[in-house]
């Protein structure tokens, strides 16, 4: 019997799903796309075989045959058709609301990311994302850690302004979201989001994580680098609470949809400057509210800077205190910028700075929890920030 031209998806005896995508399914997918091909075609081979779906976000262009794998260590299946598009696998798929669909309609025309052409679901769990292929595209983990070990900053103005302008076609109408930004609730309002309650939970869960004493932990390293690291955070506890405070009074910032997980790997440095990417949201939030302030964003990305600098210390060798410096004018750069790019279009209120430092503090908290959970060795960066900042 022939395979299908179409992915695996199977279901797990607790309910979660598995995709598997061989090698040509994606070629497969994109022809069946091009054609145009409706589910009641796919007797035949062709089309969209049921229970899979596709929501057309954008008219597709002729894709040339050929397809391969981007070889990084990604928590998705990215795989690029014939040097045009990108499909981005999902391999474990949710049945839980996914942002990006509906985001990515909602920026159509939206210059500054790659153009979004389908979003196919199998039931109603999201499977994969068909964007465009960037061509010479490097994601910031490559691009800004040469940039800082170049010492050079001039990126930083390029990305503050990319950040505003998204959030600027956010707060923007569209047939998609045609009231897209929203006033806080009162402060004795029962739907008012408690951010706070939100920030206190991931600094007791990266507390929890990172527990000196938790027994029999696999994922734990060995050795006194752990032990430090466990007993700083102990000793800092109540000075991480106390930087978060800020966020049970805040409600005066409006709400609109934001990227959600913006930081400098999200965004592509490409031939023809700089794209944002990847609406998934953050792969640590679940349930996260789908309007919050623009500033959780931009602290995302400046703390996402600062890991710049202590991956330049640690996997390039730089000068620790050459990177402080380096660190200061790109968040420097970032924050004027983005700031001035609100101004220009009129909507300086969607930045509320009195949120930046206790969400930047929250997202390092969010950082150790995604090192104890998928990616120890990542630790060494969220933990350098916090050292920095409370030395």
């Amino acid at each position: 019997m022939e395979p299908s031209p179409w992915p695996a998806v199977s279901e797990r005896p607790d309910g979660s799903l598995e995709l598997e995508a061989r090698e040509g399914v994606t070629e497969s997918v994109i022809r069946a796309l091009a054609q145009g091909a409706s589910p009641a075609e796919a007797h035949d081979g062709r089309g969209v075989p049921p229970p899979f779906s596709v929501r057309a976000l954008a008219p597709l262009p002729a894709v040339p045959p050929g397809e391969r794998a981007i070889a990084v260590d990604q928590t998705n299946h990215s795989v690029i058709a014939g040097e045009t598009v990108v499909v981005k696998w999902f391999p474990r798929p949710s049945r839980a609301p996914h942002p990006a669909p509906g985001l990515l309609a909602h920026l159509a025309g939206f210059p500054r990311t790659a153009t979004p052409y389908a979003a196919i679901f199998w039931e109603d769990a999201l499977v994969a994302l068909v964007t465009a292929y960037l061509p010479g595209a490097q994601d910031g983990w490559e691009w800004c850690v040469d940039e800082a070990v170049a010492g050079r900053t001039a990126f930083a103005a390029e990305i503050g302004r990319l950040a505003a302008e998204l959030h600027v076609a956010m707060a923007t109408p569209s047939e998609i979201f045609p009231d897209p930004v929203r006033l806080p609730p009162r402060p004795d309002s029962a739907t008012r989001p408690d951010f706070a309650t939100r920030a206190e939970e991931a600094l007791r869960e990266a507390l929890t994580l990172h527990d000196a004493d938790r027994p029999n932990d696999p994922d734990r390293p060995d050795g006194q680098e752990w032990l430090n690291d466990a007993e700083w955070l102990r000793l800092h506890a109540d000075h991480l609470r106390w930087e978060l405070a800020p966020l049970a009074s805040a409600g005066t910032s409006p709400l609109i949809r934001i990227h959600g997980d913006l930081h400098v790997g999200q965004i592509l440095r490409w031939r023809e400057g700089y794209a944002v990417v990847d609406f998934d949201g953050n792969p640590t939030v679940t349930d996260a509210e789908a309007f919050q302030p623009a500033a959780r964003d931009l602290a995302q990305l400046t703390t996402s800077v600062e890991h710049v600098g202590q991956v330049a210390i640690k996997r390039r060798s730089v000068n620790p205190a050459a990177m402080v410096a380096w660190v200061a004018a790109a968040r420097a750069g970032v924050e004027t910028a983005y700031a001035d790019a609100l101004a220009e279009a009129g909507r300086e209120e969607l930045l509320d700075r009195s949120l930046l430092r206790p969400f930047e503090v929250e997202q390092e908290c969010r950082e150790l929890i995604y090192a104890a959970r998928h990616l120890p060795r990542w630790r060494y960066a969220p933990m350098g920030v916090l050292r920095s900042w409370f030395a």
